[in-house]
């Protein structure tokens, strides 16, 4: 097969060159035998609609979308929408099928798979979640369908966890068992959260998230969305406050990309050495 005609995918997004969507992909395809193209496209932020029609129009099959567009792609694929990017508001998969450009929502999938990966049990499981923001609104419907008996939102700004708390009651039509918000002060629980997950992007200003103390169960896990070579800002505090255990969320990056990988082709590859092969470059 020459270059032009293998299937063109890419990531779309701004700034996107560090996206490390193309060396997943390209192994996903050396796994699984799928010949594959898989490229970086970086949109300029007021021109997201147009880059994804041109890439469809030419012949591409399938976009990943990253920071800042997925609402926009969640705009443009409301015809053909998949239940988790209903519920999410965002869109991080696209593909056009018979013609006609269709959305999903894998994040929350690929963080779920992780979480299961690391041994830990959602099922009855009582989360905290910090940050309201486009990455928590994308995890919450996968979490809420594990089984966990509660999911508690809390962001600096509690009008922001109230609101996402709003929204999900009305696309269900009532009140979620079990999904509840506030502020950062009502982050503590008697016992303590079985998991906590940073949903906020305190990471990404290399700064832990401003909670207060004893959030943590005695067996507790703390997962930071983000990932980086060293243990996150994050992560540090958890474990001074009594976590037991920590991960950051390379692993939700992989699994994602399984989950887009599996909507376009039809086959959901192995993650486990694309993610060990990620460690280690990381490191």
């Amino acid at each position: 097969m020459t270059h032009s005609d293998r299937p063109r995918f890419a990531v779309i997004g701004n700034p996107v060159k560090h996206s490390r969507s193309p060396a997943i992909h390209r192994q996903f395809s050396l796994q699984t035998g799928i010949d594959l193209d898989y490229d970086l496209l970086e949109a300029p932020v007021d021109q997201f609609v147009a880059t994804t029609q041109a890439f469809f129009t030419q012949g591409g099959c399938g976009l990943n979308v990253t920071v800042p567009f997925k609402e926009q792609a969640w705009q443009l694929a409301q015809e053909n929408l998949s239940t988790r990017a209903r519920q999410a508001q965002a869109v991080n998969t696209l593909w056009v099928r018979d013609g006609a450009l269709h959305g999903c929502n894998t994040d929350g999938v690929g963080l779920v798979s992780d979480l299961k990966r690391l041994g830990i049990d959602l099922k009855q499981a009582h989360i905290l979640m910090i940050g309201a923001g486009g990455a928590a609104r994308g995890v919450i419907g996968p979490l809420l369908e594990a089984g966990c008996a509660r999911l508690h939102i809390v962001n600096r700004t509690a009008q922001r966890a109230y609101a996402l708390l709003g929204e999900w009651s009305e696309q269900s039509g009532e009140p979620v068992p079990g999904l509840t918000a506030g502020g950062l002060p009502e982050a503590p629980t008697p016992g303590g959260w079985d998991l906590v997950i940073n949903a906020s992007a305190s990471s990404l200003a290399h700064t832990a998230p401003e909670v207060p103390a004893s959030l943590y169960a005695t067996h507790a896990w703390a997962y930071d969305m983000m990932y980086a070579a060293q243990p996150t800002p994050f992560m540090q505090q958890a474990l001074q406050d009594g976590a037991r255990h920590v991960s950051d969320g390379l692993g939700m990056l992989v699994g994602q990309a399984a989950e887009s990988f599996a909507i376009w082709h039809g086959v959901k590859p192995d993650t486990a050495p694309v993610l060990a092969s990620l460690r280690l470059e990381l490191s």
